[in-house]
């Protein structure tokens, strides 16, 4: 059977999918399900499976199509691949965050014979304030990224999944000065914020 998308770039197949054409997301799917295979065997999630990233994967790649400029110079492969790279990392992330701290760096408030009270741990791992301080830092962050122009924000989201100068100015098809300039705009604006 002729596959009838196999003649379109993926840019086209993108702005199909926008329009309304949900047939794409199938084909998009299984297109670029080597890449969210091969992406998944760099990385280990800790109490996971190699099927979790996976799935975190294919979320990264399924929102990378509603994400994904049309007008933009980054290549949909390009963007694609950050996306699912930065959903894997996210999950990794979580997965290594110590949620559980603070209920297992707690110490009981009674003694063994269950009379004495026992001081507990330190307000550093207070809950309240673990979730405020991670609020205040995803704040930081969306704030940031309204205040960036469209290449600053493909600039910063490359360099946040550790994409070094040359890395980044390959994937924009810029210069490594256009990359170091931008990425001195960025830090500009953060002091500002």
């Amino acid at each position: 059977m002729i596959d009838k998308f196999a003649d379109k770039s993926d840019e086209e197949l993108v702005a199909a999918y926008k329009n309304g054409d949900a047939s794409v997301l199938n084909y998009i799917c299984e297109k670029y399900k080597p890449l969210v295979l091969k992406t998944s065997k760099k990385y280990f999630l800790v109490g996971g499976e190699n099927e979790d990233l996976i799935q975190e994967g294919m979320i990264g790649l399924f929102s990378s199509l509603g994400d994904y400029d049309t007008s933009s110079e980054v290549t949909f492969f390009h963007f694609a691949q950050m996306c699912i790279d930065r959903q894997m990392i996210k999950a990794i992330e979580a997965s290594n965050r110590k949620k559980h701290s603070p209920l297992n760096g707690y110490l009981s408030i009674y003694d063994e014979e269950g009379d004495e009270f026992v001081d507990s741990a330190s307000s550093n791992d207070d809950p309240a304030e673990m979730i405020i301080e991670q609020e205040n830092t995803s704040g930081l962050v969306d704030r940031l990224k309204e205040a960036l122009s469209p290449m600053e924000k493909q600039v910063f989201d490359l360099y946040m999944l550790d994409y070094d100068y040359k890395e980044i100015a390959k994937a924009l098809n810029k210069s490594e000065k256009s990359i170091d300039n931008t990425l001195t705009r960025i830090k500009n604006k953060a002091k500002n914020l």
